[in-house]
């Protein structure tokens, strides 16, 4: 098996810079608002998903990915376009994304072109059908040996899958509390997104090798098969899909039904231990303890 670390300079530097406008803007928040809202805790998740998108492109899981096995390459674009987007959007819950950008850099963004697109991409039914369609188009055999064989096809496809990632989660937590979605239709969004990854898991289980490029390798690791290794791949995507896409789901149903208690007659006022861990994903916004942080001067 490779054990080769692919230091490509580019998704370092990203990496370095998404760090560094982190740190600027828990420095500059936490300076304005005290520790309520740039609190340690947010900074560690999205240090960890800066890390884990990275380790998907720099680490030993591309090489091995891209020229042995089916089941790294899947791993990869699950960490890729999941798992770091999960944590990469926990960390930026309250008002911190506001100041994420150094205010001229915010001016520029604010009058341009790029604020209507984000706005367009921020909506619902846009972020579920963009990740929808990276889903299908990607794993499309056709398209899948395409990526492989072709390196800027590659780095697009990478793209793709980080940036459905990012906002399908901003839908799921809704960071700045947007509100675009209720609690129970993110609960719905999530379980949309489940769904269509497990029948994508099912047909990849019950279909003979569909991948030409991993059909050909020599030297498999663990003498796996072509079929072994596309059925574990299915089901390496299907543990991971569970373990974040179930687990939010599971915290916004609970909020709802919590919500919905609360608003019934005699219903819960609160409870006194302070607020229930669904709180991690249905809470979190721009307002916490009945004070809000007035947004970064432009």
């Amino acid at each position: 098996m490779e054990n080769v670390w692919t230091l490509d300079p580019a998704p370092l530097v990203l990496a370095g810079l998404a760090l560094a406008l982190y740190a600027q803007a828990w420095v500059r928040l936490r300076r304005r608002a005290g520790p309520t809202h740039a609190d340690v805790g947010r900074a560690l998740l999205f240090v960890a998903g800066v890390t884990v998108s990275t380790l998907a492109l720099v680490s030993p899981v591309d090489a091995i990915g891209e020229d042995q096995l089916l089941t790294a390459h899947m791993m990869q674009h699950l960490m890729l376009g999941d798992l770091g987007p999960a944590l990469i959007v926990l960390g930026t819950r309250g008002p911190i994304g506001l100041f994420l950008l150094p205010p001229p850099v915010l001016r520029a963004v604010a009058h341009s072109p790029l604020r209507t697109l984000a706005s367009f991409l921020l909506r619902p039914w846009v972020s579920l059908s963009f990740w929808l369609l990276c889903l299908g188009v990607w794993h499309i055999p056709a398209a899948y040996d395409a990526a492989i064989a072709h390196p800027a096809l590659h780095v697009f496809e990478h793209v793709c899958f980080a940036l459905a990632g990012i906002l399908a989660w901003m839908q799921i937590i809704d960071p700045a509390r947007r509100a675009r979605l209720t609690v129970g239709q993110r609960a719905m969004f999530a379980f949309t997104m489940l769904v269509a990854s497990g029948l994508l898991a099912e047909v990849l289980i019950a279909l003979h090798p569909v991948y030409p490029y991993y059909v050909h390798v020599r030297n498999r690791p663990f003498g796996w098969s072509a079929g072994q290794d596309q059925s574990k791949a299915a089901l390496t995507m299907m543990a991971e899909q569970i373990a974040t896409l179930a687990i939010a789901m599971t915290f916004l149903v609970r909020a709802h039904v919590e919500r919905v208690a609360a608003e019934l007659p005699g219903g819960a006022q609160g409870s006194p231990g302070g607020p229930p861990p669904s709180a991690l994903v249905a809470g979190g916004g721009v307002r916490s303890g009945g004070s809000a942080v007035p947004p970064p001067r432009e």
